[in-house]
């Protein structure tokens, strides 16, 4: 392991920490809010930070596998810890275990809360708060590269470690290249997206906060209500449209832009799933909450809309409590939290080209029981899939679920009922954010016991980074030259 070259880049992460604590200190200053103090010596502990580990001297600069790993882990772990610090310096919470949950669930695109009163704190630190979506969504260590582009070979391993999803190439012969891709496609969309609030009517601040909860699908409102609290159909609708988009592998604006044509997005099998999912989704929960929750199809239909589009890309926004649904909604909504949208998108969980691949597997496994001779490899559209790709991906699925079972009972230990125990674990490893019971849409995560946070801290990491990532670095050979 490479420790120099770690600590560097570890270093250039907290400069760029530092920096994106900026816009929530001139929001500080023009509400003139206390908080723009909190907010300086965030800056200046996050930069000293940086900036001496930056100084670090690195006879090798080079970024292989195991390095890329710990930089990722390490690198989220530390922009988690830095992030709390406006939280503590401003007196929002007595106690660091809370702020590092409320950061770590801002990084990661959770959107789980232990605040009991969004509308009290103040505007700077709701902005900081949503704005820690914005930069979890692409990946902080993708604007590192973005930014950075002499980390020096190697830092393929940084973006395929801590890109979500897998990828199988890069966009641009340059890393930081298709780092600088992602993050363009990824500002216009977050710019588009808050236009379309304006003209609704939306305040600017309002729209700047719900367009980087959207975008980064980390669901963070300024509202306890979240955006049910505007009731409002056309704010509804584009932040419907724009969590769908969030969903979509970003690597197909991309293409869809160089050949100017839409056709690439239905080209792609995942995409075309993606959509069905939701269609199906919506249409079952509509019908079965219909004249049960809302007097009218029309209206069910715009809430179970909304709910289902939020809950399969990992948003979290809400605009009604789902806990207090029929079974069959609660339950159809809950298995979306272990599904997740497009890979290569800013969404959470498992992600669905991982559950068609699982399909087409056990699809082949049938086949090779009932034709023994015939060998018929695994293929999404024309393309083959590698026995390595469906190995990886039946590991990671059993990781997944064996994670959720695990801390799901050391959860129950702590005195939290079985659903609500259970839907914190599936929303936070799926970066989800509201649960079911204790942790519904319309509680918090603030009364569960500390022992319940530092797991719930820890499978919100192991979410957004893919768990692979994280569990390589606890490997002793890991460390090993």
């Amino acid at each position: 392991m490479n420790i120099a070259i770690v600590l560097k880049v570890l270093g250039i992460l907290l400069l760029c920490v530092a920096v994106s604590m900026f816009p929530s200190l001139i929001v500080a200053l023009l509400y003139g809010e206390k908080t723009a103090f909190a907010f300086l010596l965030s800056i200046l502990a996050a930069g000293i930070a940086g900036f001496l580990l930056f100084s670090v001297k690195v006879r090798e600069d080079v970024i292989r596998y195991r390095e890329g790993f710990a930089v990722v882990s390490l690198g989220w772990l530390s922009a988690s810890i830095f992030g709390a610090l406006p939280f503590l310096f401003a007196g929002v919470f007595s106690s660091f275990l809370d702020a590092f949950f409320e950061s770590v669930s801002g990084f990661t695109t959770t959107g789980a809360t232990v605040l009991q009163d969004l509308e009290m704190l103040p505007y700077s630190l709701l902005f900081w708060r949503s704005f820690t979506h914005w930069l979890g969504g692409m990946g902080i260590l993708v604007l590192a590269l973005a930014v950075q582009p002499a980390l020096g070979i190697g830092t393929l391993q940084i973006l395929k470690a801590e890109f979500p999803g897998p990828i199988s190439a890069k966009l641009t012969p340059r890393v930081s290249g298709t780092a600088k891709i992602l993050y363009k496609t990824y500002l216009t969309i977050t710019a588009v997206q808050v236009f379309f609030l304006l003209l609704g009517g939306m305040p600017l601040y309002d729209s700047l906060i719900h367009a980087f909860g959207t975008l980064g699908t980390g669901g963070c409102s300024l509202k306890n209500a979240s955006v049910g609290a505007y009731n409002n159909i056309y704010y509804e609708i584009v932040i419907i449209v724009f969590m769908i988009l969030a969903g979509v592998n970003f690597a197909l604006y991309y293409l869809a832009f160089k050949k100017k044509s839409l056709m690439e997005f239905f080209r792609n099998k995942e995409f075309k799933v993606y959509l069905s999912i939701i269609a199906v989704y919506m249409i079952i929960i509509t019908i079965n909450i219909n004249g049960r929750v809302f007097p009218t199809l029309l209206e069910s239909f715009r809430y179970a809309s909304f709910q289902v589009a939020s809950i399969i890309t990992t948003t979290g926004y809400t605009t009604a409590d789902f806990d207090l649904w029929p079974d069959l909604s609660r339950a159809l909504l809950l298995s979306l939290m272990f599904i997740g949208a497009c890979a290569g998108s800013t969404s959470g969980s498992v992600k669905i080209i991982r559950i068609i691949l699982i399909f087409k597997y056990v699809q082949q496994e049938i086949n090779s029981l009932l034709h023994p001779h015939a060998v018929k490899a695994v293929k999404i559209g024309d393309m083959p899939v590698q026995g390595s790709v469906l190995s990886n991906v039946m590991g990671f699925t059993v990781l997944y679920l064996a994670i959720f079972v695990l801390a799901t009972l050391l959860i129950l230990t702590q005195g939290l009922d079985l659903v609500s125990a259970a839907a914190a674990v599936a929303a936070c490893l799926g970066n989800i954010g509201p649960g079911l019971g204790a942790v519904g849409p319309s509680s918090t995560y603030a009364n569960l016991t500390n022992l319940t946070k530092i797991i719930l801290s820890f499978c919100m990491i192991l979410g957004r980074l893919e768990i692979y990532t994280v569990l390589a670095l606890l490997f002793p050979r890991s460390w090993k030259k």
